[in-house]
């Protein structure tokens, strides 16, 4: 088909965000300051320092600020792997996926103590077993980081955020395999809330630092919590992070082209509060938004293999299929207690292929007429790329970068880059 026959795209651009802040590590710097942490911390100490797989803004100079602060202490800081199942499963998986996170002990002044060693804690009311790694049961002190941000699988006052790394991610593959097991019977939160207040209570966390992120991926905030904070404070943290999430402002779409997905991008590959589909046991099959259609493009390079999310899509292409690690893949789907999320779709050779194939899939179409969305991932959406349908009723908070013009495919049948791609 010739690409004149598919719906032309203009770019259009999203208001600006609510500004990061100048300069995050001097915050992280004063926050610590606030806490009054030298009667607490003796000297030779351990810290034990968490490290997640999302790639979090400006993450190792926070992690660094925070060794830094202990280190003046005259304490032992540690940064250890706290991401469930993520990585493989595998200390040196986890130990590679911080690296392409760029934590590494070079990068941050403390080593990386990788292990899927875990002991048990204790048991909750619920009956829920709490898993923590060995690592961090053996320190003096443990240090809480994480971004705090809506979860891709449910709603509620606590979702994604440091109660999440003491219940999932601090259990490491074996804690997170048995939370999730019992979400579906007790929901998602129950299973975040009751085991991270059994930590809270049983381990000698020091403090927690969350940190909100603005729609564009820079710091917005960042705000340290004693243990007996961290909880309440959290709850706020969630408030304003909702309000701050990017989305994508089409209520109705018939074709959103997804250029990447990777666990960089979203624990789910690719953010259903930004598609619409969540097609998640614990939740509606979408989030509200009508989104008909998605086609994945590629695999981001930096998820190492985990093609986590591919089964949200309708359609993808060879070379996305090809990227994947798929046992790492069914590993995390398996123990996120989703399947779905691993199931492949079916898949082209090249990008006009795939495209064509979507949009017959709709039924009738024409490029009049047809709301075609392409974005470069679920994570960077202050620009979009739109068919005239939608350029014909966009919303005041965006603007016409370039008027439509028709797609481009290489020789080899792909689409050009994204104009001003992130990676």
């Amino acid at each position: 088909m010739d690409s004149h026959q598919f719906p032309p795209l203009g770019l259009v651009a999203q208001s600006p965000p609510a500004p990061g802040l100048p300069d995050p590590a001097l915050a992280v710097a004063r926050e610590l300051g606030r806490l009054s942490l030298g009667p607490r911390v003796k000297p030779g100490q351990s810290v034990a320092i968490t490290a997640g797989s999302r790639a979090i803004a400006q993450i190792p100079s926070i992690l660094a600020v925070i060794v830094a602060e202990m280190k003046k202490l005259r304490a032992e800081p540690c940064i250890f792997p706290a991401m469930g199942s993520h990585g493989g499963a595998t200390a040196q998986g986890q130990t590679e996926l911080l690296a392409s996170l760029g934590i590494t002990e070079e990068s941050v002044g403390a080593p990386i103590e990788a292990s899927m060693d875990t002991i048990q804690l204790g048991e909750t009311n619920e009956g829920i077993p709490v898993h923590v790694s060995q690592c961090a049961a053996q320190a003096d002190h443990i240090v809480v980081v994480n971004r705090v941000k809506p979860h891709t699988k449910f709603k509620g006052e606590i979702e994604s955020g440091l109660m999440k790394m003491l219940a999932v991610g601090m259990g490491l593959h074996q804690g997170a395999a048995a939370l999730h097991a019992l979400a579906p019977s007790l929901g998602m939160e129950t299973v975040i809330r009751s085991p991270a207040r059994l930590a809270l209570k049983q381990l000698p966390v020091l403090f927690g630092l969350g940190i909100v992120e603005t729609a564009n991926h820079q710091v917005h905030s960042v705000k340290a919590l004693l243990s007996k904070q961290l909880e309440a404070g959290e709850q706020k943290l969630l408030v304003l992070a909702k309000e701050l999430a990017p989305k994508l402002p089409f209520p109705d779409i018939d074709l959103l082209i997804v250029d990447e997905i990777g666990k960089n991008f979203s624990g789910t590959g690719m953010d259903p509060n930004v598609t619409g589909r969540n097609r998640d046991l614990l939740g509606e099959f979408t989030t509200g938004q009508t989104t008909r259609r998605i086609l994945v493009r590629d695999l981001s390079p930096a998820s190492k293999g985990n093609g986590l999310g591919i089964g949200l899509a309708d359609f993808s292409t060879d070379r996305a299929v090809a990227a994947m690690d798929y046992q790492k893949t069914l590993t995390n789907a398996l123990t996120a207690m989703s399947p779905e999320k691993a199931a492949i779709p079916p898949h082209f050779s090249s990008d006009q292929e795939a495209v064509l194939a979507a949009l017959n899939s709709l039924g009738r179409w024409s490029p009049d007429t047809t709301k075609l969305v392409r974005i470069p991932n679920t994570l960077h959406i202050q620009q979009a790329m739109v068919s005239p349908a939608l350029l014909r009723e966009l919303p005041g908070n965006l603007r016409v970068v370039a008027e439509p013009s028709p797609m481009v495919f290489t020789e080899k049948g792909n689409l050009l880059d994204f104009p001003g791609k992130e990676d």
